[in-house]
């Protein structure tokens, strides 16, 4: 009983893992201001990249878990060399996005309880370290982010009842987009980038392989986990989606440097407010763990002494991303490199996974691939790769005076 029952958590862990990890202020954000944007015709938006990223999210899961090969051990077998440089876009994408995410956390913990924001990045930090200190990081982990990952379901759906949105309106705008469809395209494709773009996908599959959940008898498993992910992360969208929607379809506008504590402020007063930052705060330290524990994973098949201290070396990743938003205050400029270097990885990753699982030395003679996942990974590698090529052009503004 005890093993069904750590093989039950190790499942719901590593979803909720890959969800909490897509859940951050950036999500925040992006999902505020497009709905404040396009109001109802969001939902149609939400409904197709969730979709498209359930596409790449079966296709990734499957190859990385029955082949029991990390992603960048596959993409090695693929081509000598190829994992290390997936490994460098990913860390190093990893690593600028938790600055951003400790400068979330430090706004949550200001919202919340006051504290000024120096204080705020080595509290949110610090907090994320604590759970790596532990023998048990693992098991910690999966705890943590499926208790804050609740959280952040529950203080939304308050807001929900208090805001009192067209829920009908937006059911119908899921099927039936008032706003044009092609006006919408590029927000579904930043989406896709949003919920399994850079090290997000990778999350879950890395920690089943860690929990020993491979192998082509473990399919059910594998694809439970999957599913379960995209369902955490689509409902935290889809229920922050209708608290902001409840907001801007009485005509208010939204603070653009902010706009998902603005709606909560509109929606809900002074406690509408402390939500905002309770929200944004769980969301940045469970993206924080997310983002360290995937960034490492990438390394520690490649370098024998980051699998011998795997502990030690996300403590530092942590702690390395606290202290240079702490330096630096706003990283402006090193967002747009890793969101460009993020635009770059979906595709590379998910191509190489379709190319892996037609072969049968990664996957063993007996596997074989769904032909329609494979049809639509293609076409997801391929609407993925236009967004990775507009987001060099973001590079840019690195270069401006």
């Amino acid at each position: 009983m005890s093993g069904t029952k750590k093989k039950s958590g190790a499942l719901l862990g590593a979803a909720f893992l890959m969800a909490t990890s897509a859940i951050g202020p950036g999500f925040l954000t992006q999902t505020a201001k497009f709905t404040g944007d396009f109001k109802a015709s969001f939902a149609f938006v939400i409904l197709a990249s969730v979709i498209l990223a359930a596409i790449a999210q079966l296709n990734i899961w499957r190859v990385l878990c029955i082949s029991g090969m990390r992603g960048q051990d596959v993409g090695n077998r693929i081509l000598p060399g190829l994992g290390y440089f997936v490994s460098f876009l990913i860390v190093l994408g990893g690593l600028v996005f938790n600055i951003g995410n400790v400068g979330g956390g430090a706004l949550g913990l200001q919202t919340v309880l006051g504290i000024p924001t120096q204080l705020g990045y080595f509290l949110a930090g610090g907090l994320a370290i604590l759970v790596f200190l532990s023998k048990n990081a693992k098991g910690i982990m999966d705890r943590l982010v499926k208790i804050l990952g609740a959280v952040m379901i529950l203080v939304i759906l308050l807001v929900i009842f208090m805001v009192k949105p067209p829920i009908a309106s937006g059911l119908k705008n899921s099927i039936l987009p008032e706003a044009s469809i092609v006006s919408l395209f590029p927000a579904i494709l930043t989406l896709l980038g949003g919920t399994v773009g850079g090290y997000i996908t990778f999350a879950g599959a890395h920690r089943l392989i860690d929990a020993g959940v491979t192998g082509e008898d473990k399919l059910k498993d594998i694809n439970y986990s999957a599913v379960m992910g995209m369902f955490v992360a689509t409902l935290v969208r889809v229920l922050l989606f209708f608290a902001v929607l409840g907001v801007v379809a009485k005509g208010a506008s939204l603070d653009a440097k902010n706009p998902a504590a603005d709606a909560f402020l509109q929606g809900a007063g002074v406690i509408g407010q402390r939500i905002s930052g309770l929200v944004l705060c769980c969301a940045a330290i469970t993206s924080i763990v997310g983002a360290a524990y995937t960034s490492v994973s990438f390394l520690k098949t490649l370098f024998p002494a980051v699998a011998k201290r795997e502990n030690l070396f996300i403590i530092g990743f942590i702690l390395l991303s606290t202290l240079v938003m702490a330096g630096l205050g706003s990283p402006a400029k090193l967002l747009v490199l890793a969101g460009s270097l993020n635009g770059l990885i979906l595709p590379v990753s998910l191509g190489i996974c379709l190319v892996a699982s037609q072969n049968k030395k990664i996957m063993g003679e007996n596997y074989k691939h769904p032909k329609i996942l494979l049809f639509l990974g293609i076409i997801v590698v391929v609407l993925s790769a236009y967004v990775g090529l507009t987001s060099l052009t973001k590079l840019s503004t690195l270069f401006a005076a």
